[in-house]
């Protein structure tokens, strides 16, 4: 059996983050979002076909023709036409049933096992507000439409990207007219699928979609949450304290005076310390500096980044080759408690957090005694002044 992975979209509501990578690469937990779902295809599938667009190159170049047991293969979506399109791009590659899933997303393996055994088969999940995704209307364990991003702003079930699939989709993909979004929808297909022939509904009990940055948050805290302490060839130094599940890298040093608060991982060849407190949900990749009396609390900091001493960073998301200088502060909460907003794509929104900090892209230098307000973002590359206050993303 194979496996079609959706990674070819430009991902802007994820900026800053994905200006300078896909989606798919970011990593939760130390490892990219496309490589948690490989792992759950583990033993399930034989070959992953992975549609690329634009970023085609970076993609193939990290993951390369092989992940543990299974065959990597890539799938060019030459134009952005939508899901249903990138799923057309992998029609002469498969042969039989195939999983189709989103590279931006995370899954869980029991969930596609019982999708492939109630194939065909399409994964949904229950959400509040059903209209960022496509609605799924069921009757008795069976689809009966699914809408694209409806206008509707009510709980209901949402479709998760994840299905189970023959190449009888595939003339029913040709069919297709482009949707008000100007793309083929995945979506329509399967629903016009569905009066030809039952198309069953099983429900998530674990999906986290990647949308925003701080989605990002969400999902470092439910793996975290499972995570088992484990510490390999690193250095501990007397005097310092690791608490509860945490996992330290091959090389990494953690200073005297260091106190780690678990659920926690820290990468390999990493230095961290003396007297710097770690809080739980915390994922510090390869590489990585952390400087005395810094204080990282539920936050993602990314490969080869380093963190100045005097500094807190509190549910933050911080890029690769990142610099913080010498006391960095970001606040992550607001003065009247309310939900934190950010700018996405020009337009305020709820983060629908009460805590978020700041997301900072790839290669930023941020000054000494820098200060970020709650949500603002700072686009890679970018530096700041020393003492500088950001009130605005920085772009």
């Amino acid at each position: 059996m194979k496996a079609v992975i959706l990674a070819a979209g430009e991902s802007t509501r994820t900026y800053p983050l994905t200006v300078s990578k896909p989606k798919a690469l970011l990593k939760i937990a130390n490892r990219t979002v496309i490589e948690h779902n490989l792992e759950q295809l583990q033993g399930l599938v034989e070959e992953a076909i992975i549609v690329t667009g634009q970023n085609h190159s970076i993609i193939k170049a990290s993951l390369g023709s092989r992940f543990g047991k299974i065959k990597l293969t890539y799938a060019l979506q030459k134009k952005a036409f939508g899901t249903a399109h990138a799923v057309l791009a992998a029609e002469k590659m498969v042969s039989d049933r195939f999983v189709v899933l989103m590279g931006d997303d995370l899954y869980e393996r029991k969930d596609i096992q019982h999708c492939i055994m109630k194939y065909p088969c399409v994964l949904t999940a229950i959400v509040h507000d059903v209209s960022s995704f496509g609605a799924v209307a069921s009757k008795e364990g069976v689809i009966t439409s699914i809408q694209e991003k409806p206008k509707d702003s009510s709980r209901g079930l949402a479709n998760v990207g994840l299905y189970v699939l023959d190449k009888s989709i595939f003339p029913v993909i040709k069919k297709l007219k482009k949707s008000w979004r100007g793309e083929y929808e995945i979506t329509e297909a399967i629903s016009a699928l569905s009066k030809k022939e039952k198309i069953s509904v099983e429900t998530a009990g674990f999906w986290f979609p990647v949308t925003y940055p701080w989605s990002l948050l969400d999902a470092n805290e439910a793996i975290l949450r499972e995570a088992s302490a484990e510490n390999v060839d690193c250095t501990i130094e007397k005097g310092s304290t690791l608490k509860g599940n945490v996992m330290v890298g091959k090389g990494t040093l953690i200073r005297a005076g260091a106190y780690v608060e678990g659920p926690v991982i820290i990468g390999e060849n990493c230095d961290v310390g003396p007297n710097c407190y770690i809080r739980p949900y915390t994922s510090i990749g390869d590489n990585c500096r952390i400087g005395n009396s810094v204080e990282i609390k539920n936050s993602i900091i990314m490969d080869n980044s380093s963190i100045g001493h005097l500094s807190y960073v509190g549910d933050s998301i911080i890029g690769e080759n990142v610099n913080l200088g010498a006391g960095f502060i970001v606040a992550n909460l607001r003065h009247d408690e309310s939900e934190v907003k950010s700018v996405v794509k020009k337009k305020l929104i709820s983060t629908g957090r009460k805590k978020f900090g700041t997301a900072i892209g790839d290669g930023a230098k941020i000054g000494i005694r820098t200060s970020v307000y709650p949500g603002r973002k700072i686009w890679p590359g970018k530096t700041t002044l020393p003492g500088e206050i950001v009130k605005e993303d920085v772009e």
